[in-house]
């Protein structure tokens, strides 16, 4: 089995579905001759010719607008946004269009889309290039949001975003686009989305993250043994739709909450599931649910983005708080 980074299962996973589904298309700013920023696509379109994999205009609102015309004409589309911070001039393509056309034409007509594209800081960029807004794209009614953690989750859930007959945001942590590398096998093999993953069992507190704070919250657990703390650590994978089955299970099993987040602190993914798990599992809560996320403010520049991102000694902090609480 090949051994691969997050980049290299994403390069695979969008070469396999090609090669299997003719109307599979990947495009994008710089997508098709440098491979994009991070060369995800690297390779693809000298493989599968230029009419598969293409660069386009400087125009995220009509890359997004020609994913509306290939979906609806029997397409799936792949289109990248350059950066997480690129989005925004294709928002009104993304909530009154992508996300609504299934209610539009009462089920007559499908957008399978997939808009992905580099997300989160880490990697000493500028504010523009290190956005954590994936509560954004889930408040949107009609799309579903992916963040992998791992290689071989990063390629399962790709090829089951591109399958899906929904649009999908997948967005890809920068900062783990080449810090691990894991056994991926080749082929094609799926993870549903909507399904999380109990990475590590425990039995004091559950401990949820997705995405880089993945790589965070595995870095605390050191520090974590050393306190006798046994966290179930809990891979959210698809922030929509969730999997309440496997969070509320946890929940009920260890009475205690942690949720750790890279974008700002309000109204975000974890006050959801905060207030998700105090509606479903307030008689099994032995403690307050707590957070730990980003600042209120925009991503600051390099020298200061170490002060803004969650660490694994702050998560070793906050658990720590959490499992001293007493009623």
């Amino acid at each position: 089995m090949p051994v691969m980074t997050l980049v290299q299962a994403l390069t695979n996973a969008l070469d396999v579905k090609l090669a299997d589904d003719p109307s599979v298309l990947c495009f994008g700013e710089d997508v098709g001759v440098e491979g994009g920023v991070f060369r995800v696509t690297e390779h693809l379109q000298k493989k599968h010719g230029i009419k598969r994999v293409f660069d386009t205009p400087l125009a995220e609102s009509s890359i997004i607008g020609a994913c509306i015309g290939m979906s609806v004409m029997g397409l799936r589309p792949v289109a990248e946004m350059q950066f997480d911070g690129f989005v925004y001039p294709a928002m009104n393509q993304i909530i009154t269009h992508i996300s609504r056309y299934r209610y539009r034409t009462r089920g007559q007509r499908h957008i399978p889309a997939v808009i992905r594209f580099p997300y989160g800081g880490g990697v000493k960029a500028l504010e523009m290039h290190s956005e954590a807004m994936e509560a954004m794209y889930a408040h949107i009614p009609g799309l579903k949001v992916v963040i992998p953690s791992t290689p071989y989750d990063a390629k399962g859930l790709m090829i089951s975003a591109i399958e899906d007959n929904d649009p999908v945001i997948f967005q890809e942590p920068k900062r783990l686009y080449r810090a691990m590398k894991q056994e991926v096998p080749d082929g094609l093999y799926r993870i549903p989305i909507g399904k999380a993953k109990v990475e590590k069992e425990g039995r004091d507190m559950t401990v949820i993250a997705w995405g880089a704070m993945m790589h965070v919250c595995r870095k605390s657990l050191e520090y974590l043994e050393k306190d006798h703390l046994n966290i179930e650590l809990i891979d959210l994978r698809s922030i929509y739709p969730l999997d309440w089955d496997t969070i509320t299970a946890s929940i009920k099993k260890t009475g205690r909450l942690l949720v750790v987040q890279e974008g700002p602190k309000s109204f975000g993914v974890a006050a959801e599931l905060i207030a998700m798990a105090n509606e479903k599992c307030f008689e099994y809560l032995e403690a307050p649910p707590m957070r730990l996320c980003g600042n209120d403010t925009i991503p600051p520049l390099p020298r200061s983005e170490d002060l803004y991102c969650p660490t694994p000694e702050r998560v070793h902090y906050y658990c720590r708080k959490l499992a001293d609480y007493q009623v």
